[in-house]
């Protein structure tokens, strides 16, 4: 037998059960994806990337230094000044 068993409703809607809730880490609001392996249907927690993970995964190597918000601020004045200067 599996873990759990859910019944589906006229309009389509099932429950989770509390057991796979806590086992997934899901709660109102989470989302969750269906695949397709082999001729099996699998449900699990969808996927939550940080910008770190995004940024790795297109530039590869270590995650960018972080920034103070001075040097932000330096750095939006300085393009400001570049973009809107007369020449």
């Amino acid at each position: 037998m599996g873990l759990a068993r859910s019944r589906i409703t006229a309009q389509g809607q099932i429950s989770v059960p509390v057991n796979v809730r806590r086992k997934l880490g899901v709660g109102p609001g989470s989302m969750l994806e269906w695949v397709e392996e082999g001729n099996r249907i699998v449900v699990r927690r969808a996927g939550h990337f940080t910008s770190e993970d995004i940024h790795q995964a297109v530039f590869g190597g270590s995650p960018p230094a972080p920034h103070t918000t001075d040097s932000l601020r330096d750095g939006i004045r300085h393009n400001i000044e570049h973009r809107h200067a007369r020449s």
